[in-house]
């Protein structure tokens, strides 16, 4: 009996032993960083819970042992909520530090700065190659009806609304995506500028007519400073029945964004043709910025219903009330080129 007595202590002991040993072990691998060198991009899958994701870090040799990350969560109730998607992981991280990445949700970006004033083919060069996307397909739903409509736009596409800012995509979006989060910003400046309450907004008609003139100001104005007033201008024109007289809208017809403009082209029938027709063109010829949109909600309060390039290397414009002051205008700006 004694005997007995004797082995069950010792076996006891040796269970305390080993289980000390292995919570030893446990705690020194929870303790120990990353063996990575470099950054690494890593995809938690749709479902994945502590065992897979462990699994998945040990595979890719960020961490030593699954089980023990899996250990790791089990005694951190609540603190291992992993979210699906792509993540950047550095080197140097211990596990808690990786379960707090991979449950953040701060997945990894690739950053892409939309410049003011684009139209949607040039966006799309734009967006392609940095995320990796089709060309074509980007431009296919750009232009798609249905496409825009679901995206809440009461447009037949989506020149203009592509709003222009720096984005950080996330890693792997597809062409959907990116062009949903633009949109979404969009969208969100237009209630923002809606909330201002502009008389221009009614006088328009709309969103969809606010970002058309936006989008010609946009065009035609080179320099911030003029941006009212040449909102201003357009909107005088509008109120009298005056064409608009933009050649960026040819341009804009034609794709045509530097060079000569044809006479043919000035005589296109197309309806965004400005210079031969009157009133708005049926929608935006370019992605306006915030401030564009600004100026034309709030544009200048002025009677001038002309405006010219200098052509003195400043790139501002001058601004007349009248034909004959605009063709004055128009000489002195030729003798600045040195005609």
């Amino acid at each position: 009996m004694k005997k007995l007595l004797a082995f069950l202590v010792v076996l006891l002991f040796a269970v305390l032993g080993l289980g000390a040993g292995s919570v030893f072990y446990a705690y020194k691998q929870w303790e120990k960083v990353s063996p990575l060198k470099e950054p690494m991009l890593l995809e938690i899958p749709k479902g994945s819970g502590a065992e897979q994701v462990g699994r998945l870090l040990q595979k890719n040799g960020i961490i030593e042992s699954a089980k023990s990350f899996k250990w790791w969560c089990s005694f951190h109730p609540g603190r291992a909520n992993f979210k699906i998607g792509w993540y950047k992981i550095p080197p140097g991280q211990n596990i808690e530090q990786l379960v707090a990445l991979l449950s953040s949700g701060k997945t990894a970006s690739i950053r892409v700065t939309i410049p003011e004033g684009k139209a949607t083919w040039e966006i799309v060069d734009i967006l392609a190659k940095p995320l990796n996307l089709n060309n074509k397909k980007l431009d296919s739903l750009m232009h798609s009806t249905e496409f825009t409509k679901s995206l809440s736009v009461n447009a037949k596409d989506l020149e203009g609304y592509l709003f222009p800012s720096t984005y950080d995509f996330p890693y792997a979006v597809d062409e959907q995506g990116a062009i949903k989060i633009m949109v979404n910003q969009n969208l969100k400046i237009r209630d923002e500028m809606q909330a201002k309450n502009s008389p221009v907004w009614n006088q328009l008609g709309g969103w969809h007519e606010v970002l058309t003139v936006a989008s010609l100001v946009e065009k035609e104005a080179a320099v911030p400073q003029e941006q009212d007033h040449v909102a201003g201008v357009f909107l005088n024109r509008l109120k009298i029945g005056m064409s608009l007289g933009s050649c960026a809208t040819v341009r804009f017809i034609f794709r045509n964004l530097t060079g000569p403009i044809y006479k043919s082209q000035l005589e296109s029938n197309n309806p965004y043709n400005t210079r031969k027709f009157t009133g708005l063109m049926p929608g935006p010829i370019s992605n306006p910025g915030k401030a564009a949109i600004e100026a034309t909600l709030f544009p200048k309060q002025t009677t001038d219903l002309y405006f010219v390039s200098r052509d003195d290397g400043s790139r501002e414009h001058f601004f007349s009330k009248s034909l004959s002051q605009h063709n004055s205008f128009k000489e002195t700006a030729a003798k600045n080129r040195g005609e």
